[in-house]
């Protein structure tokens, strides 16, 4: 005796499940995606941060060893604490009949450096240290994940809650 087997009936399409599976799969691979684009945004961010910190502080560098006096001497006319601001000291330079003295000259300095900081980097703050004669040292404050830090930092007044960046000149 044959036995007659029934003919299968051919696959028509994908069944609802197959889809809703497949939709799953899709959606958890977009969400992966979209979490590497987010983190490498914020590394983006924090590179593009301590580009600034670092050409700021090689600018303030360059300023320092500017204002080298013939004799090989610095005065230490750099050496500023962690103030604010205040007002934009006078800018002497634009006057051709008056001489501008190395404080005034490096106060003005200081003065457009910490506003360049203040602007481009969030919450940026710049001090330059005389730590010895013709050695300074120049540290750059930022709050980096932009958390709305204490500002207090490198080891200055406290906890450290921001980023930092030191560079130590010889002049």
């Amino acid at each position: 005796m044959l036995i007659k087997i029934p003919k299968l009936k051919k696959p028509q399409g994908f069944t609802l499940l197959e889809v809703m599976i497949a939709m799953v799969i899709f959606a958890v691979g977009m969400l992966g995606l979209a979490g590497i684009q987010a983190i490498s945004l914020q590394n983006n961010n924090t590179a593009y941060q301590r580009t600034v910190a670092m050409q700021q502080a090689y600018n303030m560098a360059d300023l320092v060893r500017a204002a080298v006096n013939f004799d090989g001497s610095v005065d230490s006319t750099f050496d500023d604490d962690d103030t604010d601001l205040g007002a934009a000291p006078a800018a002497c330079f634009h006057d051709t009949t008056t001489l501008c003295s190395n404080s005034v000259m490096a106060a003005f300095n200081i003065w457009h450096w910490k506003n360049r900081l203040k602007d481009e980097l969030p919450s940026g703050r710049g001090i330059v240290k005389l730590v010895s004669a013709g050695e300074y040292e120049i540290i750059i404050m930022w709050d980096e994940k932009r958390s709305g830090a204490t500002l207090e930092g490198c080891g200055i007044n406290g906890a450290a809650d921001l980023k930092c960046y030191k560079l130590q000149i010889q002049v």
